[in-house]
């Protein structure tokens, strides 16, 4: 089983740029799907990214294509997450997840970590 450490959130103006980082620990890091999700006051948690086992395919959702950039260090156990062109939308608490599959879903992790905290000051 394997756990899911956030880091990096923070508060930046509009226009910035900001990357999270999830370390992974326990499991094996290779077999996993892994995913960013973020979740505000009030909404259900969206997904925002996902990248392959291997790092080969990606996903984005809709409203971060071009700005948020996924992608993964398997040597080192980690998965980041570039935002650039923050908007105060993107406000949120972010999650990362993982999966045991070869696809690249946007539904249906198994794993979740606590979240880091992103505030995007107009």
């Amino acid at each position: 089983q394997v756990q899911l450490v956030e880091s990096g959130g923070g508060l930046v103006q509009a226009g910035g740029s900001l990357t999270l980082s999830c370390a992974a620990s326990g499991g094996t890091f290779n077999n996993y799907a892994m995913a960013w999700f973020r979740q505000t006051p009030g909404k259900e948690r969206e997904f925002v990214a996902a990248i392959s086992f291997n790092g080969y395919e990606t996903n984005y959702a809709e409203f971060v294509k071009g700005r948020f950039t996924i992608s993964r260090d398997n040597t080192k156990h980690l998965m980041f997450l570039q935002m650039n062109s923050l908007k105060p939308e993107d406000r949120a608490v972010y999650f990362c997840a993982a999966k045991t599959t070869v696809l690249v879903p946007t539904r249906g992790y198994d794993y979740w970590g606590q979240g880091t905290q992103v505030t995007v000051s107009s």
